[in-house]
């Protein structure tokens, strides 16, 4: 792509100079002409240019063919590429598939003796509480039956009095 040629930038060696000199070294923006000129080139150049470039991977993937000798020592070049490929990612396969078995089973692990922990823990609080219960229960009855048999004592009291 062509490029607009433009004078060398320089410093300026002392601040003295007047404001109105720089000013007037700024560079007007291109015309129309220049423009559509630039446009042009432009539109002729990038075909140029991808015809270039695909003639030159074509001549690369040509040449190593012009031979028979050549031919199959690339053929075999290609094949040496295509098993280590295959190799290196069937390596990288079984190694993230390893690591992810091992990540499943210790996340199983990990749920398994949560499960478990829980489980204790709920058959805890299941016993204590059934204890609980029975104890109140069986002081409830224990009282019930100290009550009655205070009932019975003094209902046989009055009836022996009235005898």
């Amino acid at each position: 792509m062509p490029t607009q040629s433009s004078k060398p930038k320089t410093k300026a060696k002392s601040k003295s100079k007047p404001k109105a000199k720089a000013a007037k070294k700024v560079t007007a923006a291109p015309s129309r002409a220049e423009q559509a000129r630039l446009s042009a080139e432009r539109a002729v150049d990038l075909p140029v240019g991808a015809v270039l470039e695909v003639s030159d991977r074509v001549a690369e993937l040509v040449e190593p063919f012009t031979d028979r000798t050549a031919a199959q020592k690339q053929l075999k070049s290609y094949g040496t590429q295509l098993r280590r490929t295959v190799k290196r990612t069937e390596r990288r396969g079984a190694g993230a598939r390893r690591k992810a078995t091992a990540e499943a089973r210790k996340t199983r692990n990990r749920v398994e003796r949560e499960a478990r922990k829980r489980q204790r823990r709920v058959e805890t609080t299941l016993k204590r509480n059934r204890d609980e219960v029975e104890q109140r229960v069986r002081k409830a009855i224990d009282e019930q039956a100290s009550r009655a048999q205070d009932l019975v004592d003094q209902v046989g009291d009055q009836l022996a009095s009235l005898r």
